[in-house]
């Protein structure tokens, strides 16, 4: 297989998902950015549902770590449930394969909110500055960071982690103990992690760096999601 070739296996093409929200497909993977029984029912159900929602509300800032920004799916629907509240949002996402604004701009997740300004303030997610910080809305700022999991330096605490890579099949070397341990040193007491990902690796890995895990009920098409507590900082 020549470069050309393997490029275009590795270009995202948009996909309608069930509830008619779309998603991308990496053919070269055999893998979707989000669930085909519905990309927003999913991501509103995992990271909205069981993650910001499930912080407490008196938090007067929430710092949100998310690993694997891809289509910015996660920081919009952050952006909307965070709006009419008191709280600052100081946003933190990290992607070492960023997806083109011209493909994330043509993605239907707008239409399912019921904002005005949605398309605009998509744009300004998806097309903010890599490695700035950047005011989305007057209490919410993004940072988008090129790197990948295994390198990254860590520079604050966070309430919340959106754990939003791709697969353990596709990449195991983002599921492991190692990984969740850093990320747990860096979380506030009674922190939240949330991801879609219910592996038995995943839960064992997750407890083993220190979180309290527990399976929730997951979205349409899926049994279980995983959630992960911050209690006391432990060493491995």
């Amino acid at each position: 297989m020549d470069c050309q070739e393997k490029s275009k296996l590795m270009k995202p093409e948009i996909v309608r998902t069930a509830d008619g929200s779309s998603t991308l497909f990496v053919p070269g993977l055999n893998e979707h950015y989000h669930s085909v029984h519905g990309a927003v029912q999913e991501s509103m159900h995992v990271f909205i549902g069981c993650g910001l929602l499930a912080l407490p509300a008196m938090l007067p800032a929430v710092h949100v770590f998310e690993m694997g920004f891809g289509t910015g799916l996660n920081a919009l629907l952050t952006y909307y449930n965070t709006i009419g509240s008191d709280q600052e949002v100081l946003y933190t996402a990290i992607d070492a394969y960023p997806i083109q604004q011209d493909i994330t701009e043509r993605l239907n997740y707008p239409g399912f909110l019921d904002y005005q300004d949605a398309s605009e303030v998509n744009k300004r997610i998806t097309g903010s500055p890599w490695g700035e910080s950047v005011h989305i809305g007057r209490r919410f700022t993004l940072a988008r960071i090129l790197a990948r999991i295994q390198e990254y330096d860590f520079q604050g605490y966070y309430d919340l982690v959106y754990y939003d890579a791709f697969s353990p099949v596709v990449q195991p070397e983002c599921w492991v103990p190692e990984i969740f341990f850093r990320i747990f040193q860096h979380m506030n007491p009674g922190g939240i992690l949330v991801t879609y990902s219910s592996k038995g690796s995943v839960r064992r890995a997750l407890h083993q760096a220190g979180f309290i895990v527990e399976k929730l009920p997951g979205p349409p098409g899926k049994r279980e999601i995983l959630r992960g507590r911050a209690g006391d900082v432990v060493t491995m």
